[in-house]
């Protein structure tokens, strides 16, 4: 293969990844025995575009959202085609409520109480791994504060 076919090759790759894939931070965060790799969003604009447009998620991706304080916060599909979990997390990291949320919807899931982290996974993930209110996610110490 030749240089230039090489450079095509990345480049074209390149172009077919989600907006703000090659920007974004991951953080590799634990919940009971499970391993999670997460797009981190930390600001204003990442936490606003979260998983809008976004395909396809590995089984144990998914996106937190880090909020510059702790407070009811609420999520909602607009323009995201893929079916998500949300599990919303207290200052400890301690999950505090777990939502379902369908595809392309306006519907607002909401903090039970005040939650500085929000963590968005594949539709049923902790359903189906018996992650429930009251456990820990680890790691969320190594997160960027919110802004």
């Amino acid at each position: 293969m030749s240089l230039k076919s090489c450079l095509w090759t990345m480049v074209s790759g390149l172009l077919l990844m989600p907006l703000g894939a090659l920007a974004q931070p991951r953080a590799e965060l634990t919940v009971g025995m499970y391993r999670i790799v997460a797009e981190v969003a930390a600001d204003e604009p990442a936490r606003e575009r979260g998983l809008m447009f976004r395909e396809h998620l590995g089984v144990n991706e998914g996106m937190v959202f880090v909020f510059p304080v702790a407070g009811r916060q609420c999520m909602w599909m607009k323009n995201t085609p893929i079916p998500l979990s949300v599990a919303f997390l207290d200052e400890a990291g301690r999950i505090l409520n777990v939502e379902e949320m369908a595809p392309r919807t306006l519907d607002s899931h909401c903090a039970v109480a005040p939650a500085r982290y929000a963590l968005e996974m594949p539709g049923g993930w902790f359903r189906e791994r018996g992650i429930v209110p009251g456990m820990h996610v680890e790691g969320l110490e190594r997160l960027p504060a919110g802004r």
